[in-house]
This record gives C-alpha cells, sequence and structure tokens, in this order.
C-alpha cells in the first residue's frame, strides 16, 4: 500500500483543529493552539530527518505521536494551561521502543458512540435540490468520487471505510452505533441500514464488534409506539435528544412524554437510555441540553440505566472547579446527581463523544476538571469511552491522547481529582460499559484476538495507511451547508 491518502505527511496524527460533530458550529483555533500544531509540525520534520525517515513514515509511527503530544505539552504550558498535560517523555520521539511502550495498545476498548452515514440511503430522496451534504470534507475526495452521479462522492464515506477507520487505524475493540436526532423520513442511517452495516462487519466474523443504539424522540409522532420494532434488531439501548423536537421544541426526561418512553423501554426490556446533553443545538433548544432532568429521572427509575452522551458539556466553554451556580454543562450534571442524592458509580453514566476530543487538545486544563468532577461525581466505575468518530476520523489520536494524560499535582490536591493510573484509564476505555452492556470483557477480548478483523488489522499493520483527516464540518460554511442538506438538524 502506498502513503496515497498524505503522501506529504502535511497532517499530524494527533488532531488540533476546528472540526466539529455536525452539531454545534466549529470554534476556530486561537493563536496558541495554532501555535501548538505549527510547532508539532516543525518537531515532526527535525525529528524525521534525525531518524532518517520521511515525513510521512515518522508521522505514522509512535514517536510521531509521541512527538506531538509533547509539542502540545510545551505550547499549552506556554499559554498557562498546565492544569492537565500528556505523560510522554521527550527521548519517545526518537526512541520508537519507548513510544511504543507509553503509547501502545493494552486496554479493552468499547467505544459506546460511533456514527456511520449510509452514502446510498433512503435519507437522499429527501434532500433540498442541488444539495451536496459532506461534500466540503477531506474524506469525500477520494478516487470513489469520481462519476457521473453528483453524490458519487458520498461512496468515500461507505461501510467499507468505517471499517478501516474504526478498526484497522485504531485501537477500537467494539463500537455502539449511535444515531442523530430526525424526522422519522430523514435519518441519515436508519436501523435497517445501521444492522446492514454490522452484517458487513459479521461476514468478517466480527459480530461482537458492533453493537447497535434506535433512536426515538418521544415528542415526535411514531416514535414509542415503534420502539417495540427497534427492539427487534438487537439493540443495547434506545437513543434520545431532549432538546430536539420535530417543532424545535425539546422536551425533559420528567415530563409525561419522557416518563411514558422510559417506561415503554422498561417494558420492552431495555434498560439503557442513551441521552444527547449538552453540545446543544441553538438558543431555541439550549435549556432542554442541560443536565437538571438526569438526577430526578434516574433516582425515579432505580432499575434503568441513564447513559449521558457529551456529559452535558458546552463546546468552547471553559471547564473549571465545580460551581453550583452554574446551569449548564458538566456542572449541570455534576448539580442534577446531588440534589437528587444519585451517589457515584450507581446508574448513571457519563459518556465522553466529542467532549474529550474538544478539551483535550485544545485546553488540558479544561480536561483536568471536566474529567475531575466526573470521576468523583458520576464515579470511576461510571465514565464510559465515547469518540463521536467517523465524525473526526479515526478515533485513534482520541485514544492516544487519553492514554497519556494527566491531571496536574496541583489541581489533584486542592481539588480532590484521581490521578490518572493505568487501572483508572483502563476502566473508562471500556470496562466500566461492560456493566450496562451486558458483556464479559474477558471473553470477549479472547474471542476478538482471532477474528477475520484481527487477522486483517495484523496483515495491515505491516504498511499501515492512516489519513488523518475528518469527516465532520471545520468552519461555519461547511457547518451551514451541512444544516442545509439535513433540514436544519446535525
Amino acid at each position: 500500500m502506498t502513503d496515497d491518502l498524505d503522501p506529504h505527511g502535511r497532517r499530524l496524527p494527533i488532531k488540533l483543529d476546528s472540526t466539529s460533530n455536525g452539531e454545534f458550529a466549529p470554534i476556530p483555533l486561537d493563536r496558541s493552539e495554532i501555535y501548538a500544531n505549527h510547532l508539532a509540525s516543525e518537531r515532526a520534520e527535525g525529528f524525521a530527518k534525525r531518524l532518517g525517515v520521511g515525513r510521512r513514515t515518522f508521522l505514522t509511527s509512535a514517536c510521531g505521536a509521541a512527538s506531538t503530544l509533547a509539542a502540545f505539552n510545551a505550547a499549552h504550558a506556554a499559554a498557562g494551561r498546565t492544569g492537565g498535560y500528556f505523560e510522554v517523555a521527550d527521548a519517545a520521539a526518537l526512541e520508537p521502543q519507548l513510544a511504543q511502550a507509553q503509547l501502545g495498545k493494552s486496554e479493552f476498548i468499547f467505544d459506546v458512540q460511533g456514527h456511520f452515514v449510509n452514502p446510498t440511503g433512503a435519507w437522499l430522496k429527501t434532500l433540498p435540490p442541488g444539495a451536496r451534504p459532506l461534500s466540503d470534507f477531506d474524506k469525500a475526495k477520494c478516487g470513489l468520487a469520481e462519476g457521473p452521479d453528483d453524490l458519487a462522492y458520498l461512496r468515500c464515506l461507505g461501510a467499507e471505510e468505517f471499517v478501516k477507520d474504526v478498526f484497522l487505524d485504531s485501537d477500537t475493540d467494539i463500537m455502539v452505533l449511535s444515531f442523530v436526532p430526525s424526522t422519522r423520513e430523514g435519518e441519515p442511517l436508519t436501523i435497517e441500514e445501521a444492522a446492514a452495516t454490522r452484517a458487513i462487519v459479521e461476514r468478517m466474523e466480527g459480530s461482537k464488534r458492533l453493537m447497535l443504539h434506535a433512536r426515538v424522540n418521544p415528542n415526535q409522532p411514531g416514535d414509542v409506539e415503534d420502539m417495540a420494532r427497534l427492539k427487534g434488531f438487537g439493540i443495547t439501548a434506545f437513543k434520545t435528544y431532549t432538546q430536539w423536537g420535530p417543532g424545535g421544541e425539546g422536551f425533559w426526561l420528567t415530563d409525561d412524554v419522557g416518563v411514558a418512553f422510559i417506561e415503554k423501554a422498561r417494558e420492552l426490556g431495555v434498560r439503557n437510555i442513551a441521552i444527547h446533553k449538552g453540545l446543544p443545538f441553538g438558543p431555541r433548544s439550549y435549556e432542554h441540553s442541560t443536565c437538571r432532568d438526569i438526577g430526578p429521572i434516574a433516582k425515579r427509575f432505580p432499575d434503568m440505566n441513564f447513559l449521558i452522551y457529551h456529559s452535558g458539556y458546552v463546546a468552547g466553554k471553559a471547564e473549571g472547579p465545580h460551581d453550583p451556580a452554574r446551569t449548564d454543562g458538566v456542572d449541570s450534571l455534576v448539580t442534577s446527581l446531588a440534589e437528587a442524592g444519585i451517589a457515584p458509580n450507581s446508574n448513571v453514566y457519563a459518556e465522553l463523544g466529542s467532549t474529550w476530543r474538544f478539551v483535550s487538545t485544545r485546553d488540558p486544563t479544561s480536561a483536568a476538571h471536566m474529567m475531575g468532577k466526573l470521576f468523583k461525581a458520576v464515579g470511576e466505575d461510571n465514565v464510559l469511552w465515547g469518540t463521536d468518530s467517523i465524525w473526526y476520523g479515526s478515533p485513534q489520536d482520541q485514544i492516544q491522547a487519553f492514554r497519556t494524560f494527566q491531571i496536574s499535582d496541583e489541581l489533584q490536591a486542592k481539588h480532590g481529582y484521581p490521578r490518572m493510573t493505568p487501572e483508572l484509564r483502563a476502566k473508562v476505555f471500556g470496562l466500566n460499559a461492560v456493566k450496562p452492556y451486558d458483556l464479559d470483557a474477558a471473553t470477549v477480548r479472547k474471542y476478538l484476538a482471532h477474528d477475520a478483523v484481527a487477522r486483517d488489522k495484523a496483515e495491515y499493520a505491516e504498511r499501515p495507511n492512516p489519513s488523518f483527516a475528518t469527516y465532520g464540518p471545520r468552519n461555519r460554511r461547511e457547518f451551514m451547508n451541512l444544516m442545509r442538506a439535513s433540514g436544519g438538524g446535525p
């Protein structure tokens, strides 16, 4: 395989950029973040020459990832962002064995929030004339984009590319395929198409690698009535968006419509309710994106699991020590649980999709406060790994950043945050999720070690070709194009 995806090594292996998952407008980098990328690129050039390898070869190695993270450390420290950092030795940029020891895989990684948009799905029939959704994105510029069909470029985003991004170019073992809010007619991925994507992985003897959610918005006519049918696809959770509704109005889980939805899920024997909180879609839905209903609903239904996707985080707003007066962000989740008397490690879980990706490389101090607060309030056993990929391309950079992240001694001492140990990271990466998803990690890992995906991965590792590219919008123009193409929703 040639280095055709980034032959000149222009992209860094750890992404620090403005890419959004389509649920919030991209936030431009500030000067210090731009400098962090510049420093990482400059160091990569120098280290590649010292090792006598090409820039692309260096960047696709563990040394390239270590070099990038160390450069980010330096840039953030210069900007005064020292509350969190990446534990990578400077020498790892030049010593492959050391880099591999610090960044190599050892954990069971269970990603509870992944996405796939069917490039040939029925949703295309609902697009307005001339719409070209996702056409601006890096991934849509592959060789498959050539063709007479105006939407031929969507073939670059197919299921095979999804498998490559998630299972070949990252250390992910299992992923849950989740959904975005939409009308019933305009779903970018229907449950039938999601099941077909799972079937592709099953044909690779990887039936345990991909699990499914089902989208339900109980404030939309027909959704609750359809839950029994959705269960028939072997789903592991119902996914809902409290800030979304067909008329732009959200709902609370404690409303009659929310309670009826949860009671129906319990009746069907589906105990996991995945709830999008944070990342508000706009001023009108802002209130319903907060977590004030989580504590009360968790207390009312102690036999159900509530998986808080994005942990209530608001992109672009810094996270600091817990502030009970703050009504949004992670603080709203922490306060809601405390007021309802929900103890850590109970039936509420905090998921990190997009949240970790945004704060980790852009503001490590916010990342330290966010993780520290979640560990204390939600519990060290109830923080779940999620990446929101493939909007961000392969999740490997998020994995490598978390694998090395550390909360500063100062913040640990001042706020009682735990130290990020290998054991704690392993819990977040996958061991915590096996409880609500009813899996046995040891049994699953034993199976996955020898399936066809593992064999393909071992062969691919001999000549890897990661793109380090993203799918999501990177600026306001791309974001608005996506909004128009999807009828105003993400």
